[in-house]
């Protein structure tokens, strides 16, 4: 069976659309890992809220891999890149409706050539020991 896109890129730019639309501004919940470009000052317990209205952003994109857009971080611009994977949820700042998504536990299954990755691997040279946790990038 053929392999279907993920239909949360096509729900997130609903979303942004319909606030958009509505005089609302799109705020996006992120899940900042390894792969997410953002201000790490503005990042609280693993997560940044940002405003992507039209007005707060200069070259808002949105396609299926993820969003990138420049903003102001105290005056200062900056190139902003989140993964589709990290967004946890798209809503209107005003009322808080939208939509929010479930995260994988781990990001390396987004990572391509996973394969070579080894998590939980026993290392045995010959005397048992305890598994440990190896992360190979």
């Amino acid at each position: 069976m053929a392999e279907f896109t993920s239909t949360k890129p096509y729900l997130v730019r609903a979303i942004h659309e319909w606030c958009v639309d509505n005089g609302y501004t799109p705020h996006l919940l992120v899940a900042v890992d390894s792969h997410t470009r953002v201000p790490v000052a503005y990042v609280k317990d693993g997560e940044i809220v940002l405003n992507i209205n039209y007005s707060a952003t200069k070259d808002l994109h949105i396609d299926n891999e993820a969003i990138s857009f420049s903003a102001r971080f105290g005056g200062v611009s900056q190139n902003l890149y989140v993964p589709m994977h990290a967004v946890k949820g798209i809503f209107a700042r005003e009322n808080g409706q939208g939509m929010f998504f479930e995260i994988e536990e781990s990001s390396l299954a987004m990572e391509p050539n996973n394969a070579d990755k080894s998590v939980g691997k026993e290392i045995n040279d010959g005397k048992s020991k305890k598994p440990t946790l190896t992360i190979v990038k």
